[in-house]
């Protein structure tokens, strides 16, 4: 399986703020904003990402981080084969990717997730 990116995912009270400071003080850029979610990136180089979320659309849980995968489908066969907590159950999400949230062993929240083909 291949990963494609990872990126910290930050709780946000006042999302507009939070998304503020890291444009202002850091220097990222906004390319995707839907209200509940922002996500930052690198001017120069759009794998170095932050997400940051209110709380998630869909899912129980605040995912504290995001891995994207080239097969989601694989890396769930492969956290319930070996007996993984899972938090949120693989869902084709209205937003065009395919995901689902486990519990690492230490107990942090990961969202792995495909983009659906378009």
């Amino acid at each position: 399986m291949r990963i494609h990116r990872v990126v910290p995912n930050i709780r946000a009270t006042d999302i507009a703020a939070t998304r503020d400071h890291y444009v202002q003080v850091l220097g990222f850029e906004v390319v995707m904003d839907m209200g509940w979610i922002v996500t930052l990136c690198a001017p120069d180089d759009r794998l170095r990402q932050l997400a940051l979320i209110t709380e998630d659309a869909s899912a129980p849980e605040h995912p504290d981080i995001s891995v994207e995968v080239d097969d989601v489908d694989a890396a769930h066969a492969a956290a319930v084969e070996r007996g993984v907590e899972i938090v949120h159950p693989l869902t084709d999400e209205p937003w065009g990717v395919r995901r689902f949230f486990h519990r690492d062993p230490s107990g942090t929240v990961v969202n792995t997730l495909s983009h659906r083909p378009a």
